[in-house]
């Protein structure tokens, strides 16, 4: 059971970093034209992009200097996903497997 459970918030922590990852090649491909986001179905998909990425950017964005027109949100909250990633891997090692392995 609690194998299970370690399974399922790696997987979600690893989705999410892929849905950062979509979200800021589609914030960059709108902005330079490619997309067009007037067409629904594009801009349905940026909307949801848009949603899911934002409770996690705007923070780290709120905390970071202004670097113009260049974004480096994304990259630290991936940083920080696989930061998580190993930090539950490592838990799930020292917990379940019993190795005596320090975490840091």
């Amino acid at each position: 059971m609690i194998w299970t459970l370690f399974w399922l918030l790696d997987e979600l922590l690893f989705l999410y970093f892929w849905a950062v990852i979509f979200a800021a090649l589609f914030s960059m491909l709108a902005s330079f034209g490619v997309l067009d986001t007037r067409n629904r179905v594009v801009w349905s998909i940026g909307d949801f992009l848009y949603r899911l990425t934002e409770p996690a950017l705007r923070p780290i964005r709120n905390m970071l200097p202004n670097f113009g027109s260049v974004d480096i949100s994304p990259v630290i909250v991936l940083l920080l996903l696989q930061a998580a990633r190993m930090i539950l891997q490592a838990v799930y090692q020292s917990i379940i497997l019993g190795s005596l392995r320090p975490l840091f």
